[in-house]
């Protein structure tokens, strides 16, 4: 049997935290949340995730700077971004910096776990 897969959320707003690890828990997905990015990158620096969920306007680190770290240091590691700050410019950022989906906040519950759900199938069929 597989390992679950593993999903890093961070956000400074813990209601979104509280909201995301049942949803992708309930999924079947191993979740850690952090509301602060310099501890979430402290924990990305002992070990990968299969999934990483940032916000981009957070303390340092930011959310762009954190997927820069993942992307250099896990380069197997999916990035979703979501932010409450999107705009066209946000996203270029964003995807040209490696993430792998955008959702501006207010977002629907189910069509992040959808992604998320999507990108789960594809680490499982890679393994």
């Amino acid at each position: 049997m597989p390992a679950p897969v593993r999903i890093c959320v961070i956000d400074d707003e813990e209601i979104v935290c509280e909201r995301l690890r049942p949803l992708l828990e309930k999924s079947g997905f191993e979740v850690e949340t952090f509301v602060d990015g310099a501890a979430a990158l402290r924990r990305l620096s002992e070990s990968p995730f299969d999934i990483l969920i940032t916000d981009i306007k957070m303390g340092q680190p930011d959310g762009i700077e954190l997927l820069k770290y993942t992307r250099a240091h896990h380069p197997d590691t999916r990035v979703i971004i979501i932010t409450g700050f999107a705009t066209a410019q946000v996203a270029r950022e964003a995807m040209k910096g490696g993430a792998v989906d955008f959702f501006p906040k207010p977002f629907r519950l189910s069509e992040l776990r959808d992604a998320v759900r999507k990108l789960a199938e594809e680490i499982s069929a890679n393994a």
